[in-house]
Formats: structure tokens, sequence, C-alpha cells
């Protein structure tokens, strides 16, 4: 029989990547997080770490027992969910969110599952995909809104439960300026039309995105601003600080004195989802997929990119 709290242990060693740092965030000493690791190596019969003076490695056999870990815990957290739940009558919902989707797409959704299913206690934690969907493998969220570029899907695949990727918005990028700007009567945009603009961004991946776009386009871009949030940095845009390259979702409120160009093929663009463990069916979770469905709808519909 394979001790939960072992697995427990090695999940933490994986995540840090040495016995001393799981240890401080076990709160246990360095020493008992070594022997539950030897324990479960003697149960096994195999080693699951690599030690070494840089920190700890896993082995094969440990990255087969992480996903296991990760399975048993998300199990663990929707037990004891439904377990609250029997006992207080109420259904609890926690929801990890990137700030833009939480910010336009999850409150109408939201306001349609509490019609649905009154009663229901949501919990929102904001968290960017790379955060949100190790939470969702490990139990702490029933649904995470997360997106990608154009990389793979940002699921984990072939560790912890299977996750399943709901597809629900396309969101092109689009390219920000003063409405003054010589180029603001463009009806779309090149990257290489850009090379010698300066540059503001409201989210990293947007600017390592652009940055993979320009380079492709012989360029490097001069970036005079970085910022986590596509308000700000469109209201630098305004102030002639730089051009800004921002998803449409992210394109309200308005802001005066801007213009909002499409980027011409090969358009970039987010791919926005919602992220699920594929277990038995959760009626909440569900609704609320389909609700988010019905949001991203309406905002597809008033996106300003769009309306122009």
């Amino acid at each position: 029989m394979i001790d939960v709290q072992r697995l427990r242990v090695l999940r933490s060693v994986s995540e840090h990547g040495s016995f001393n740092r799981a240890a401080t965030a076990l709160r246990m000493t360095p020493s008992a997080v070594s022997q539950h690791i030897a324990a479960l190596e003697r149960s096994l019969g195999a080693r699951v770490v690599d030690r070494s003076t840089r920190g700890v490695t896993l082995t094969r056999a440990g990255r087969i027992m992480v996903g296991a870990a990760e399975s048993v815990a998300a199990e663990l957290a929707h037990a004891t969910r439904m377990v609250e739940r029997l006992g207080t009558g109420r259904t609890q919902l926690a929801v990890a969110t990137f700030t833009s989707g939480g910010r336009h797409l999850l409150p109408g959704a939201l306001t349609r599952l509490t019609s649905a299913h009154p009663g229901t206690v949501v919990h929102i934690r904001e968290a960017e995909p790379e955060d949100s969907l190790p939470l969702l493998r490990e139990g702490a969220v029933d649904v995470a809104l997360a997106y990608h570029f154009d990389g793979p899907l940002p699921c984990g695949q072939g560790s912890g439960p299977e996750v399943e990727w709901i597809p629900l918005l396309e969101d092109p990028l689009h390219v920000v300026l003063p409405e003054t700007h010589p180029l603001a009567g463009r009806g779309v945009l090149d990257i290489a039309d850009l090379a010698d603009e300066p540059w503001v961004f409201g989210c990293l991946k947007t600017e390592a995105y652009l940055r993979r776009y320009a380079e492709r386009a012989g360029f490097s871009p001069e970036v005079r601003g970085t910022t986590t949030d596509y308000f700000f940095a469109r209201s630098l845009v305004a102030a002639g600080v730089g051009l800004s390259l921002v998803p449409s979702v992210a394109l309200v409120p308005h802001v005066p004195g801007l213009r909002t160009v499409p980027v011409g093929p090969p358009a970039p663009a987010r791919h926005i989802g919602a992220a699920v463990l594929r277990r038995r069916g959760d009626p909440v979770v569900s609704t609320l997929v389909e609700t988010l469905r019905r949001s991203v709808a309406g905002a597809v519909k008033t996106s300003p990119a769009r309306a122009r």
C-alpha cells in the first residue's frame, strides 16, 4: 500500500527541486523529507529521485508516481467537496482565471450559473495558465479559464489526471496606436510595417509572441514599457510611449484617442478555453462551461475590433 503522505512529499520535491525547499514548503525537516522519499522507494522497489549536489531530479518511476500523486490529490479534493456538499447542502465551485478573461468573460457566465444553480458558492482565483492548470490537476479548482498562443495546449499532457481542453474563442491580437499615427488609417498591418516603432505591453507572453514574429520579419522590437494590464498598456499608448499588441477581449473599455488595427496573416491570436478534469460529470461545472460559451458569443458580438 502506497502512503498518501509520501506521495504528497514527492510532489513537493518535484515542484521545488530539492529536499530543503520541499521541507520548507511542507513545514518539515529535510531529514523527514528524505526519510519519506526513502520509504517510498523501498515500498516501490525503485528509485524515484536522483540526488546530486545541485538538487534532485525525478527518475522515470518518480515521474509516474508524481502523476499518480496528482490524481490522488485531485480525487481527494473532489471527494472532500462532495462530502461538504452533503453536510451543508451547498455546492462549492472553484474557478481559476487569467485577468482579461476574468474581467470580460467570467462575470456574465457566473450570473447565469448562479441563476441556474441557486446557492452555489463560487470561489475565484486569478492565475495565469502556467499556474491555473496545475491547480486544476491537483484538485484545488474545478475549472480553469486559460489560453495558449501557437504552442501546445497548456494541459500538462502526460502528467497527473487527464485534462479536457474545451475551446471557447479565437482571440486575435490587434495593434493599438494613437489615432494621429500615420498608420492609423490602414485596414490591416503587417508586423514588418512596425519595425521602427517602440512598444509597450500588457502581458509578458504577448511580448514574447511579438518578439518571435519580429524575428521572422528580421527586426528586434524596441520595448519601452512592460505591464501586466492591457488597459494600462493602452493608456501608455495614448500617452505617446509606444504602440501595443492587445487581444480583442481586452480592448474594452475604450481609451479615447486610440485606433485598433488588425494584424495581417499569419494573424497572431490567443486560443481561449476552459480546462476541466475528465471524470464523473458535475452538473455545476457543465453549466459553467456552457455559460462561458454564451458569454464568449456575446463578447465576440460586442468586440470593438469587430465593430470597426
